[in-house]
């Protein structure tokens, strides 16, 4: 049985540019909640998505980090 190294090129990078906006909202949406600059934690996120394994360290990370105080102004 033989399979195409195109197809399965084309496939690994469908699935990048697919999670690429997916990392990126993820870290935005975590980041509202623990940083007082998400969009540049969501272009980070977003990035090493290009490495699939790397953005869910970054996410899982992200995940644990502490909230903001909600006394803080720069809470939502």
């Amino acid at each position: 049985m033989s399979f195409s190294l195109t197809l399965f090129g084309e496939f690994l990078a469908f699935f990048i540019l697919f999670c690429i906006p997916i990392f990126a909202l993820i870290s935005y949406k975590i980041g509202k909640r623990k940083s007082t600059m998400p969009g540049v934690l969501a272009f980070v996120g977003g990035c090493l998505a290009v490495f699939p394994l790397f953005g869910l360290i970054f996410i899982a990370l992200l995940a644990l980090k502490q909230d903001l105080p909600k006394t803080s102004p720069y809470a939502h």
